[in-house]
């Protein structure tokens, strides 16, 4: 794969440990481009179910999808000197809400991700560990989808 944002265009499956159930996600087809996903927001992009971590935060919803993410988090909203260089993060540092990044909010910020990360905990997974603010909120709207054009015909089935 020669970029990362290829990623958005993979195929998917969201399995359930507990009930068994099962959902496939492919992407579709626009035009001569793949149609994938738009990452980012409260719920999941490629099946739109709402995301595990998420907890009320200065009067908003902070939300990561994993560990690592609220560890990348934390390493921005907790440096006391921000610089911009190389890092694989800067994309997503750039595009973080103005609240999450002001001085004030900082220690608030902190205490969200120290929460998102004990729900992150091994064995906190059942219902009755979910955040009161882990459901849909609706806060981004999705209407425009990544595009991806390679060049040359793509497969029938997008995962050969």
């Amino acid at each position: 794969m020669k970029y990362t944002s290829a990623l958005l265009f993979l195929p998917r499956r969201l399995s359930c440990a507990a009930c068994g159930e099962h959902r496939s996600w492919r992407p579709g087809m626009e035009g001569a481009g793949l149609r994938g996903v738009t990452p980012g927001g409260t719920e999941d992009p490629f099946f739109g179910e709402p995301l595990w971590l998420q907890t009320r935060c200065v009067g908003r919803i902070l939300w990561a999808y994993n560990e690592a993410h609220v560890d990348e988090l934390a390493a921005f909203v907790g440096a006391r000197l921000r610089e911009r260089g190389p890092t694989p993060t800067l994309a997503m540092v750039s595009r973080l809400p103005l609240w999450m990044k002001r001085a004030d909010n900082r220690d608030e910020v902190l205490a969200g991700l120290d929460r998102l990360r004990d729900l992150a905990a091994p064995g906190r997974d059942r219902p009755a560990d979910r955040s009161d603010a882990a459901h849909n909120h609706a806060t981004r709207p999705r209407p425009h989808l990544s595009l991806l054009f390679r060049g040359g015909a793509y497969p029938a089935d997008p995962a050969e």
